[in-house]
C-alpha cells in the first residue's frame, strides 16, 4: 500500500503557488539550506516579499535604499538599473528590464513582481487632501486552529490569530498597527490585559524633500554589512552567492510579527547630492533570563509568553539603543561611517563557566563602530566593513564579486571575526551563527552556459579559534554545494548537492571527531499557460557517522488559478532515521504566514489551499493540513 502512494505521489503535477506569487516563493524555497531554515532570519525576508508583492513600488522614483531593500538585487544590478534611469530617463514598461543585462530571468521576474512603472520619475511629494482622499486602509486577520492538542502548563488556548490594519499611499507613507498571539499565548488574561501579547505600532514617511525616509515606532535597521547593526534579513550562503555579498544601509518599518526590531524613531536626511545621514533612537522592553543576583543571564529572542515560566521573563530588560551612520555615495563609491551605542538596566552576566561562552558579551554599555566601503559598476563590485567594540576587538568581512562573459560570475568574501568581539546586533555572514569565534573564506562562482541553463558553486572554510557548543577546543568546518537549473519550455528541473564537514566532540570529550552531512535535492516543476503548475520535489539525507542514518521526504503538490480563484494542494511522504537526519518542507501558506515544515520519523504530509479575490477590496484565504486550519481575510478599501 505504502509503495502505490509513494507512486502516486510522483505521478501528481505538484505547484509551487499561483503564478503571480510564483517568482519570489521560488527564490525563497530555491536559495535557503538548512542552518537558513532553522533561523528565524528569513521569517523577516519572507514578511518583506510579502509586503512588497501586496505593496509594490514604482521603479522610475525609487531611491538607491529602497532597491537596497531587495535581498536578491546585486550591487552591479543595483548600479546597472540606477545608471540606465539616469541615461534614458523613465521606464515606460517593465519590459525595459530586459536592458538591464546584469539581470537574469529569475531577478527580472522577481523584481517585476514587487514593482510597477510610473509615468514621472521626478513627481512631487503629495498633499495631505491627496493622501487622505487617495491612500487605502487595509485590514486584515489571519488566524490558525490546531488539530492536535496542547500542553497542559500553557495558560491560553491552542488558536494562534492576528489582526493588522494598515493605511498607505504610494511609495510615501505607510501606517499601521498589529496585534499577534501565538498558539498557547493569554488573550485579555495571565498579564496580557491589553488583549494580545504582541502589539506593533509603526510609521514610515519617505521621499519629503531632503528626508529620504522617517519611521516612528516600530522599525529596522541596517548598516553596512552588518558588523555594527543589522536588524534586518540574514545573509545565508546560497542568497549571498546570488546577491553577490553586497552591503546595505537600509531603514525600514516592522510590521511583522518577529522579535528582531527597535523602537522609537529613526530618520534619513540627504545633506547632499552625495551625502546622507542615518540616525536612530531606541528604548524598548525586552525578554531576559535573569541569575538570582538580578543580572541577566541571556538575551530572549523567541518572544513566546505560554506557560508562566516563559511569562516571568517578559520584558524585564530595557534597552537603550542610539547610533546612525553617514553616508557618502558617488560614482559607484560607497563610504559610510557606522556607530551603535547599547545600554541595558541590568548588567548581562552569562555563565561563563561553561568554556563555549567565556568570551559572550557581558556587561551594561556596549559600543561598537566601523568604517563600510565598496565600489560597483555594471561589471565589478568590492565591499567591506571593518568594526571594533568598546575594548577593540576587531571584527571584518570585505567581498569581491565579478560579472564576466558567457555568463561566468565571481565571489570571494572573506571575514575575519575576533573570540572576544562583542555586539548584541551584528548580524552578518557567519557559518557558526555568530559575528564572534569566525574566520574564514567563501568562494561562489556562477555559470550560465546557455539562456536555460544555470549552474552554481560555492565552497565555504570556516575556523573557530575559540571553544564552541558540544566543541571544546579549536575547530573548523567546510561546506560545498552544486547546483543545477535547466529550463526547457515550459519544464524546470534543477538538482543540488551539498557536503558539510564538521567537527565535535567525541563521546568521553578527549579529542574531536569529523561529521560528514551530504544532502541532496531533485526537483521538476512545470508551469502551464492556462494557470496550473505543478513540481515533483525528492529531498535526502545521509550522515555516515550518525551510525548510517538517513532521512528522505517526497513532496508533491500542484496550483490552478482561473480568474478569481487560486487551489493548492500538496502531500509528501516522508521517512527519517533519527532527529539528526530531519528533512525540511515549505508549503503555500496565507499572506505573512510563514511555512516551513521540519520532518522526522515516519509519515504523511498533506495540505489544500484556496484563495479568493472575491473582488478587487476583498480577499479570502484558507487552508487545512492535518496538524490544523488556518482562514485568512483582507479588505481594502
Amino acid at each position: 500500500m505504502k509503495s502505490q502512494i509513494v507512486v502516486w505521489l510522483c505521478m501528481l503535477p505538484m505547484a509551487l503557488g499561483a503564478q503571480e506569487e510564483r517568482p519570489w516563493r521560488e527564490y525563497l524555497n530555491e536559495v535557503m539550506t538548512v542552518e537558513d531554515v532553522e533561523s528565524s532570519q528569513w521569517e523577516d525576508v519572507y514578511d518583506l516579499l510579502c509586503e512588497l508583492s501586496q505593496h509594490p513600488f514604482d521603479l522610475n522614483t525609487a531611491t538607491r535604499s529602497q532597491l537596497e531593500d531587495l535581498p536578491f538585487l546585486s550591487a552591479q544590478q543595483i548600479e546597472e538599473l540606477q545608471e540606465y534611469l539616469y541615461r534614458y530617463g523613465p521606464m515606460k514598461s517593465k519590459g525595459e528590464l530586459l536592458m538591464i543585462r546584469s539581470l537574469d530571468e529569475p531577478r527580472r521576474e522577481l523584481l517585476s513582481s514587487v514593482c510597477y512603472v510610473g509615468e514621472s520619475s521626478h513627481p512631487s511629494f503629495p498633499s495631505l487632501h491627496t493622501i487622505t482622499r487617495y491612500g487605502h486602509h487595509e485590514l486584515m486577520a489571519t488566524a490558525r486552529v490546531p488539530l492536535q492538542g496542547q500542553k497542559d502548563d500553557y495558560l491560553g488556548s491552542p488558536l494562534r490569530h492576528w489582526l493588522r490594519y494598515q493605511f498607505s499611499y504610494g511609495d510615501y507613507l505607510k501606517l499601521g498597527i498589529l496585534g499577534a498571539n501565538d498558539a498557547g499565548e493569554p488573550f485579555f488574561a495571565h498579564g496580557n490585559r491589553w488583549g494580545y501579547d504582541h502589539y506593533a505600532l509603526y510609521g514610515q514617511l519617505r521621499n519629503l524633500g531632503c528626508l529620504e525616509s522617517l519611521c516612528l515606532g516600530h522599525y529596522r535597521v541596517s548598516m553596512g554589512m552588518g558588523l555594527v547593526m543589522n536588524s534586518q534579513s540574514g545573509f545565508g550562503k546560497v542568497a549571498m552567492l546570488q546577491s553577490l555579498g553586497r552591503s546595505q544601509t537600509t531603514l525600514m518599518a516592522h510590521a511583522s510579527r518577529t522579535d528582531n526590531y527597535l523602537q522609537g524613531a529613526a530618520a534619513t536626511v540627504r545633506l547632499s547630492k552625495q551625502l546622507s545621514l542615518t540616525s536612530f533612537f531606541s528604548y524598548r522592553a525586552v525578554d531576559a533570563t535573569l541569575n538570582r543576583d538580578g543580572t541577566a543571564a541571556t538575551i530572549l529572542s523567541s518572544a513566546y509568553h505560554r506557560t508562566q515560566g516563559e511569562m516571568d521573563k517578559k520584558h524585564n530588560l530595557d534597552v537603550l539603543k542610539t547610533g546612525g551612520s553617514l553616508l557618502y555615495t558617488s560614482h559607484g563609491v560607497q563610504l559610510g561611517l557606522n556607530t551603535c551605542y547599547t545600554h541595558l538596566s541590568r548588567r548581562l552576566r552569562p555563565n561563563t563557566a561553561l568554556l563555549y561562552r567565556q568570551h559572550y558579551p557581558q556587561g551594561r554599555d556596549f559600543l561598537n563602530t566601523s568604517l563600510s566601503y565598496g565600489y560597483a559598476n555594471s561589471r565589478f563590485a568590492l565591499n567591506g566593513e571593518t568594526a571594533i567594540d568598546r575594548q577593540g576587538h576587531l571584527a571584518t568581512v570585505n567581498s569581491a564579486s565579478v560579472l564576466l562573459g558567457d555568463g561566468w560570475s565571481l565571489m570571494a568574501l572573506q571575514r575575519f571575526y575576533a573570540f572576544r568581539y562583542a555586539s548584541l546586533d551584528a548580524r552578518s555572514y557567519s557559518s557558526g551563527g555568530r559575528v564572534q569565534n569566525e574566520s574564514g573564506l567563501y568562494l561562489g562562482l556562477t555559470w550560465k552556459p546557455s539562456p536555460h541553463l544555470q549552474l552554481m558553486a560555492y565552497t565555504d572554510f570556516a575556523y573557530y579559534a575559540w571553544a564552541r557548543y558540544r566543541v571544546l577546543q579549536s575547530s573548523y568546518a567546510w561546506d560545498h554545494l552544486l547546483q543545477g537549473t535547466l529550463h526547457h519550455r515550459l519544464w524546470t528541473f534543477s538538482a543540488r548537492y551539498r557536503l558539510q564537514q564538521k567537527q565535535r566532540d567525541n563521546v568521553s570529550k578527549t579529542a574531536l571527531q569529523n561529521l560528514t552531512e551530504h544532502r541532496l535535492r531533485l526537483s521538476a516543476g512545470y508551469a502551464g499557460k492556462s494557470g496550473f503548475s505543478s513540481l515533483s520535489q525528492l529531498d535526502g539525507c545521509y550522515l555516515p557517522q550518525e551510525q548510517h542514518a538517513w532521512g528522505r521526504v517526497l513532496t508533491q503538490r500542484f496550483s490552478y488559478q482561473y480568474r478569481w480563484l487560486t487551489l493548492h494542494a500538496g502531500a509528501s511522504y516522508y521517512h527519517t532515521d533519527n532527529y539528526a537526519s530531519r528533512v525540511y518542507l515549505y508549503e503555500n501558506a496565507p499572506l505573512y504566514t510563514y511555512s516551513m515544515m521540519q520532518l522526522y520519523g515516519e509519515g504523511f504530509r498533506y495540505w489544500l489551499m484556496a484563495r479568493a479575490d472575491v473582488s478587487r477590496h476583498l480577499m479570502l484565504s484558507a487552508k487545512a493540513s492535518d496538524t490544523g486550519f488556518d482562514v485568512q481575510i483582507k479588505w481594502k478599501f
